[in-house]
């Protein structure tokens, strides 16, 4: 895609901070981590998101990720790490271009991805509404 800064990167026509690459993936740090060593995962095929990647592309980048996390947490010094993707515009993507995030996590860091109020609701018709769906 000529517009998207990913396929840019991927590319090397902007530069980045990258860590690893293969033929299906490559993997830089964020330009603006939650900690230091926090970093994107990116499969190389654009797709704007997630439910657009092929199975085999998200699948790849998840075993980038397994390669990579242990290395960035001992480089770091963290404890642990959070794992995630955002899909779509409501939960925070900003750019469209498929992207798993590795967050390093230290103790008392601060960082609080799950900030929760209120009740779960009606649990079981939610669950079966999403079984109708499948």
């Amino acid at each position: 895609m000529p517009d998207c800064l990913f396929c840019k990167i991927i590319a090397g026509e902007i530069p980045s901070h990258k860590i690893y690459e293969d033929d299906r993936a490559v993997a830089f740090l964020d330009i603006r981590p939650i900690n230091p060593g926090h970093t994107l995962i990116v499969p190389k095929a654009h797709a704007a998101d997630l439910r657009e990647s092929s199975v085999e592309d998200a699948a790849h980048a998840i075993e980038v990720v397994k390669k990579l996390a242990p290395a960035i947490l001992a480089a770091v010094g963290a404890d642990a790490f959070n794992f995630s993707a955002n899909t779509g515009a409501a939960a925070g993507q900003v750019i469209f271009h498929t992207h798993f995030h590795v967050m390093p996590r230290f103790g008392g860091d601060g960082y609080k991805p799950w900030v929760r109020e209120g009740e779960a609701g009606d649990l079981a018709s939610v669950a079966d509404r999403i079984r109708k769906n499948l």
